[in-house]
């Protein structure tokens, strides 16, 4: 997510639903414990890549997802870049990573998604309703295409076109294959119900052996209940679809509150939300989670969750999870950026796992959109997760 769009919404949205508040089920003190995560995370090393990099006409930077291509070990990476700069595009890359660190990251080709009329996206000024903003990217474990998620857009008058969310399938030269039917609840209504501006499909992933798609929306739903404050977590919605779009399952996950107060002389919100999120392999219930908050004053703060379905109440057939006692994924802390003795924590909203090592460690690779911004960078951080 461009969260220099967040800074500049107003803050109506958040207080649209002050009043409404998710019910949580209690839950065992031993819950965690019970439903078989904790993972353990330490640092392998990272990279930053020279800001605003210039490869094949193009301005590196936005990368707000990566995916490791099993067909050629190298790496795919979406910029969230709306038309702005060049047009809505991927990018791969050789990402040299070991035991010991990551050695180098050297880009090897890139390609604009192209429209079902084969025409590149066009940025969202020329108002056609017909711009996209790109968030996430996986390579399809059984035929390597590439399937993209991207939010849409919440107009913030009626004037402006609604543009719905969509998760699309690619060649892997950029070439449109369809895209996935979404469920009912992802949909951008001009009411008060559906994704907040900002905050709709952020997340993809394969698993259950790569028959099941689940994604995430990156906030919670306007009827879910408000944004977290200082005081309160929120509850965003995780769903399995088939490869087909069947909705197999909806479960509710529990966002972290803000971590501090906001710089009193800011006029930007905290942003807070699920850019991401990662299934095990060899647990289909099982995935990695990440949240990324920003608080004006303070800057990031990145925390990665191992989390469960398993326990958690199926949510798909409500309508609305306010009120509602609803025992929502079970999670576990496995690693806080600012713990891990990094050169910087930045606006990190992509990961990936990366190649196993050979004492079995799985390494984690995730990636940071600079938004295209001097302050900000596109850095690339291995973890070692076991």
């Amino acid at each position: 997510m461009r969260t220099s769009l967040i800074r500049r919404s107003c803050a109506a949205a958040l207080v649209l639903a002050t009043t409404m508040t998710p019910a949580m089920a209690a839950q065992p003190d031993d819950s965690v414990a019970r439903s078989g995560i904790g993972a353990h995370a330490r640092l392998l090393g990272e990279k930053i890549v020279p800001h605003k990099l210039s490869y094949r006409n193009t301005t590196v930077g936005g990368l707000s997802g990566i995916d490791r291509d099993p067909c050629t070990g190298e790496y795919v990476m979406i910029s969230d870049d709306r038309s702005y700069l060049q047009p809505t595009r991927f990018y791969t890359a050789r990402i040299a990573v070991d035991g010991a660190g990551v050695h180098s990251v050297d880009f090897t080709g890139t390609h604009p998604f192209l429209q079902p009329d084969g025409s590149v996206y066009p940025p969202p000024s020329t108002g056609d309703g017909k711009a996209v903003d790109p968030e996430e990217v996986r390579v399809d474990p059984l035929s390597c295409r590439y399937w993209w998620a991207q939010e849409g857009d919440r107009p913030k008058s009626s004037s402006d076109p609604v543009i719905q969310p969509s998760i699309q399938f690619a060649s892997r030269s950029g070439a449109y294959r369809g895209q996935l039917p979404l469920p009912p609840h992802y949909e951008v209504t001009m009411g008060n119900r559906g994704p907040r501006r900002n905050k709709a499909v952020e997340a993809i992933t394969f698993g259950a052996g790569n028959r099941v798609l689940t994604s995430a929306v990156e906030g919670p739903l306007l009827q879910d209940g408000p944004e977290p404050d200082l005081q309160h977590g929120a509850l965003i919605r995780v769903t399995r679809q088939s490869r087909r779009g069947d909705v197999l399952a909806q479960f509710a996950y529990p966002l972290e509150k803000i971590f501090t107060e906001s710089d009193p002389t800011s006029p930007w919100p905290p942003d807070t939300g699920v850019p991401s999120i990662l299934a095990f392999p060899d647990d289909p219930s099982r995935y990695l989670v990440l949240e990324r908050t920003w608080v004006a004053g303070a800057g990031y703060k990145i925390r990665i969750y191992d989390a469960t379905t398993r326990g958690a109440t199926e949510v798909q057939n409500m309508d609305s999870l306010t009120g509602q006692n609803v025992v929502p994924m079970h999670k576990k802390l496995v690693a806080d950026f600012h713990d891990l003795g990094l050169s910087t924590v930045d606006n990190t909203e992509g990961m990936t796992w990366g190649p196993t090592l050979p004492d079995g460690e799985r390494t984690l690779l995730l990636v940071s959109d600079d938004n295209f911004a001097e302050d900000e960078v596109t850095q690339i951080v291995a973890l070692g997760i076991r």
